[in-house]
């Protein structure tokens, strides 16, 4: 249905899916997820990160997928981290930044993208480290490689720090993609308190020009309509 739409396809969590039954369904593949399991926290967390990260990339090219999301840790199947951490010390920033200009590096030798998003911690996934824009935007430029971008996430955004249109001029730079969903409920544009329209013609005047993606439960439980609706706030 999606790709009948016309859209590119996202998929979540690669290893419960069939990677080959995806491959004969024809559709274009836009981001994926880029890890398992582990963090940029700590030295065991870090390892299996990279490990994971190596494992979905060759997904990643059997998909021909440009670009993989992380988070700043693993999350479990309700989107709470694996080992919560409302707090980061100084030294695991810059431990951070390390494991992420490897990940970078990877990305950059397989001609792909990491994308590191941007999470809520009020509703959503409290407990996550590094999980604002304002961070997340840190470590990208930190980093400073074509390997790794920030995955914009409004809806999460829009939870936890609103003033959508001027975070985003602050942090384009360093964006790899948009994802938008509506607040509360994370619905389809149209369905809450998001000017959408408005933030589409924002984006415009900003110039940007990649990817928009629509990471959001179909209100009323019609998909066909959640992605008419997103359509219909992002189209010119």
């Amino acid at each position: 249905m999606i790709r009948d739409a016309g859209f590119d396809v996202e998929i979540w969590n690669w290893t419960t899916k069939d990677v080959e039954e995806l491959r004969s369904t024809g559709a274009r593949f836009s981001s994926m997820t880029g890890y398992v399991t582990g963090d940029l926290v700590d030295e065991q967390g870090a390892a299996e990160l990279l490990d994971s990260a190596r494992q979905s990339l060759d997904v990643a090219e059997r998909l021909d997928c440009p670009r993989l999301n992380l988070h700043g840790t693993g999350l479990d199947a309700q989107g709470l981290p694996v080992t919560p951490k409302h707090a980061v010390e100084d030294h695991e920033w810059s431990s951070a930044v390390e494991t992420l200009r490897r990940i970078a590096a990877l990305g950059e030798a397989a001609g792909k993208v990491f994308t590191i998003e941007n999470l809520n911690t009020r509703v959503d996934h409290p407990g996550t480290p590094f999980a604002s824009s304002e961070a997340t935007a840190y470590l990208v430029q930190a980093v400073d490689s074509p390997g790794l971008k920030m995955n914009f996430d409004l809806y999460h955004c829009q939870v936890d720090e609103g003033n959508l249109i001027e975070r985003t001029r602050q942090v384009l730079p360093w964006v790899g993609e948009i994802q938008v969903a509506d607040v509360p409920g994370r619905r389809e544009p149209g369905t809450g308190e998001i000017n959408y329209p408005g933030v589409a013609d924002a984006l415009r005047h900003m110039g940007f020009s990649g990817t928009i993606a629509l990471e959001a439960w179909a209100s009323e439980e019609d998909s066909v309509r959640a992605l008419e609706r997103f359509r219909e706030a992002f189209s010119l």
